[in-house]
């Protein structure tokens, strides 16, 4: 009987069915990266929704992201766990159930208070971190190593397109209602200030609720597919004589770049929407500036097709460095100047944004061997900069003011800016023995 590897149409039969088999996989994993832009970005416009709301400090509104990404650097490893435990798929499907969970939680928050919104946006975050944690190794998996890049880029830029369109997306169905200042609020009855907070809390309802039912419709899509299963390697070991992946400085350097690259990032976006409705800014309302946001994110997607083409001819480090340079400026004169000039500047630093995370990634960790999934670990940790940066510079937008507090992701970049440039030449040097 002949073998049907032999027979060239039975091979060419099954390695068509593979191909249509990861295509498909591929098309729902692309579709959780788009999800999960489109969440995270949408805390840009919750943490101004939510201040007015509450009458909140800049540091009590930025709890929104500490609780967000803190959920990063305390669910990454059980996750890991998790996924070695349920296998990638089930993992998936249980990131996503856990994350529209999170998402329903936001009806009981929207009559519970600040805490309890605090509480639901780390539920979802710890969906987020699951599926994070499964599904990037996941894409590089399906399908030839050789194209693994390529396919990794594409699910990103589909993140890149959820965080582009959240912003304006929220700006309609939450932040369109509305909101009156602290002082117009003190001037109503206790009653009507209390019926005015609660119809404004109760404007997230129906977006989250959503969101909820999209995820969980995707849990049990993903369930239901027939989804080629792809082994867990076990990357946590490594250690040797060189003390393993902390003994690599530019890993170390890198993690740290990641956590204040993802922490200034982050930090803009969040104050984006307050600082342009400032009154020597822009002075628009908060559903108007919203759209700008979406603007700030969309520079990032439009910058890695640029990113992609120059970095063909510039070395990463040098390219990293002029980008971050690009930012420090584009920030400094967003802190130092009034009125479109400063608007413009803070929301075209997106644009310098794009290639940083991918390039600070990739950098950490070449030439690191056996140790590049333990690397990797790490530096999925370092995102819990998105957590603590913001709430540094909420702390000096109550005390020095919002415009001037902006030095701080200014001086994110410097680091950032430094670390390319040490590590211009990163990508020539040897790369570790397996």
């Amino acid at each position: 009987m002949q073998n049907p590897s032999q027979n060239p149409t039975v091979a060419s039969a099954a390695v068509e069915g593979e191909h249509n088999q990861h295509t498909g996989a591929l098309v729902i994993v692309t579709i959780l990266f788009f999800m999960w832009g489109l969440i995270t970005s949408l805390n840009d416009v919750l943490i101004p929704h939510l201040k007015s709301i509450y009458t909140l400090t800049y540091m009590q509104a930025m709890l929104v992201q500490f609780c967000f990404f803190g959920a990063y650097f305390i669910v990454s490893l059980p996750a890991g766990a998790l996924i070695r435990r349920l296998g990638y798929q089930n993992g998936a499907v249980t990131g996503l159930l856990i994350a529209a969970a999170g998402c329903a939680l936001f009806y009981p928050a929207s009559n519970g208070g600040y805490g309890m919104f605090l509480f639901a946006l780390f539920v979802l975050a710890s969906g987020i971190t699951i599926l994070q944690v499964a599904a990037n190794p996941y894409v590089t998996a399906l399908g030839p190593a050789r194209t693994a890049a390529s396919r990794l880029t594409l699910t990103q830029a589909f993140n890149s397109l959820g965080t582009t369109v959240a912003p304006a997306l929220g700006g309609i169905l939450i932040l369109s209602t509305v909101v009156l200042s602290a002082d117009q609020l003190a001037l109503l009855p206790a009653a009507e200030q209390a019926a005015h907070k609660a119809a404004e809390a109760a404007a997230v309802q129906g977006p989250y609720l959503g969101l909820a039912a999209a995820l969980a419709l995707l849990a049990v899509l993903f369930a239901m597919a027939r989804l080629p299963k792809i082994a867990f390697e076990d990357t946590t070991a490594a250690v040797d004589a060189k003390g393993g992946a902390m003994s690599y400085r530019h890993l170390v350097l890198g993690a740290l770049g990641i956590f204040l690259y993802v922490g200034a990032e982050v930090s803009i976006g969040s104050f984006l929407i307050n600082f342009i409705g400032e009154p020597h800014i822009a002075g628009l309302s908060h559903a108007d500036a919203a759209r700008y946001v979406s603007m700030y994110w969309g520079g990032a997607l439009v910058g890695r097709f640029i990113g992609f083409a120059v970095m063909r001819y510039v070395s990463p480090g040098k390219s990293l460095a002029v980008t971050a340079l690009g930012s420090i400026t584009l920030v400094l004169v967003a802190t130092f100047t009034e009125g479109s000039l400063a608007m413009w500047a803070i929301v075209a630093v997106g644009l310098c944004n794009s290639i940083m995370f991918p390039t600070i990634f990739s950098m950490a960790l070449h030439g690191l061997g056996k140790f590049t999934g333990q690397g990797s670990g790490i530096l999925c940790m370092a995102i819990v900069g998105g957590a603590v940066v913001p709430f540094v510079q909420g702390i000096l937008a109550d005390t020095i003011g919002l415009q001037i507090s902006f030095l701080v992701p200014a001086a994110c970049y410097l680091f950032i800016m430094y670390y390319g440039v040490k590590y211009a030449n990163l990508h020539k040097e040897k790369v570790a023995a397996e």
